[in-house]
């Protein structure tokens, strides 16, 4: 039951990306590019779109698996951050406070929500103590070992 509940838990954590964003990245990739156009010119904008699909994939896929998993979990941190910074600028429709259905106060939502998306994936790069913050700085590309049977966590 532990491995269903740790694998349960790291499936939560990434299905946003894997499946629901890369997908609509293939099925909708216009879409796609027309959003990324908002902050770069069409040749960047396309290349964001295929980087994004291919972190969301692997990245992804690694924290479901235990493999690197630290590493692909800062990864996906970055990525949330970058896309929230990117993408989700609530100071910039100028109607947060003159509007309380305006553009802004969505924007503002969702900015927030990759913020503490990526503390998640920081917790899991990182852990929760000291302790774990040094065995992940000594071991940066390692695995937390999510589906050890052994109760304990060698790496925290």
């Amino acid at each position: 039951m532990s491995i269903a509940i740790a694998f349960g838990v790291r499936l939560l954590l990434v299905l946003l990306f894997l499946p629901f964003s890369a997908l609509d990245k293939l099925l909708d990739f216009r879409g796609a590019v027309a959003q990324a156009r908002q902050a770069a010119p069409r040749p960047l904008a396309i290349a964001l779109i295929l980087a994004g699909l291919v972190v969301e994939v692997v990245m992804s896929t690694a924290i479901l698996l235990g493999v690197a998993d630290r590493a692909a979990a800062f990864v996906l941190a970055s990525y949330c951050l970058a896309t929230a910074l990117l993408w989700k600028q609530f100071w910039t429709p100028g109607d947060f406070w003159s509007n309380a259905d305006g553009k802004a106060r969505g924007l503002f939502w969702d900015f927030w929500k990759n913020v503490a998306l990526a503390g998640g994936f920081l917790l899991l790069t990182f852990g929760v103590t000291a302790n774990s913050v040094s065995a992940a700085s000594a071991d940066p590309f390692g695995s937390t070992h999510p589906y050890s049977q052994t109760g304990v966590d060698h790496d925290r």
